[in-house]
């Protein structure tokens, strides 16, 4: 059966489990779900619910015990370390709730370094970093280092970063975990914006009024999902 072009996420019966001892630990129990290019998508759950993990296998970061994930067309089974590396740097934009920005570095340097990592000329990357400043409102922040912004300006920072890379995803981890209510209506707001572009967003979250801001709710309960 041919692949949907449209879908960027597909996962058939997912299962992780980690050894507790001489026990195993269900943490995703045959998990499927498909994400189509252009959504914005919430995964909802309480602590403890096994959203995390899904996110981590979503994000490449960790990867399932059995079952199929394919992202953007491509099997993600039985990838090397290397090569699950060079998918999340690729495919993914990672935005955090801690924001995860390096402190002596000014905003456009923090959004430049992603590129020049992949080897992309300062100057090349230093004009795409601008772009996306301007796009997340802090065209006029961009010499700003971390300590001299507030939380929600850190944030958009920290999306300017994800974005920079042109990914096929933005994958956000509980984003407005750290804001206060205006800043992450602000922040909410800012994906909304992105997703009317194209982008196609993918949020974790416990806050059922955070992932009411999304196109699509997918709850996640003790491993299991109920869309």
């Amino acid at each position: 059966m041919p692949m949907d072009n449209n879908i960027v996420i597909s996962m058939k019966n997912i299962l992780k489990s980690y050894k507790m001892g001489k026990q195993d630990m269900v943490v995703l129990n045959n998990i499927s779900l498909q994400i189509k290019k252009g959504e914005f998508v919430a995964i909802l759950g309480p602590s403890g619910s096994g959203k995390s993990t899904l996110m981590n296998i979503i994000g490449c970061i960790d990867t399932a015990n059995s079952g199929e994930y394919i992202l953007s067309g491509e099997s993600i089974d039985n990838k090397s370390d290397d090569e699950l590396a060079y998918i999340r740097n690729k495919e993914i934009g990672f935005i955090f709730q801690k924001f995860n920005l390096l402190s002596k570095y000014t905003a456009l340097q923090n959004v430049t370094l992603p590129l020049l990592l992949r080897g992309v000329k300062r100057e090349i990357a230093e004009e795409k970093a601008k772009k996306m400043l301007e796009i997340v409102g802090l065209g006029d922040r961009t010499n700003h280092k971390p300590t001299e912004l507030s939380g929600g300006q850190q944030q958009r920072v920290s999306i300017a970063r994800a974005l920079v890379g042109e990914p096929e995803i933005l994958l956000a981890d509980e984003p407005t975990g750290a804001l206060d209510s205006k800043t992450s209506e602000e922040i909410l707001e800012t994906f909304k914006k992105l997703n009317k572009a194209g982008n196609t967003i993918v949020m974790i979250t416990h806050d059922l009024e955070v992932a009411k801001q999304a196109g699509r709710i997918i709850h996640v309960t003790d491993g299991k999902v109920h869309v």
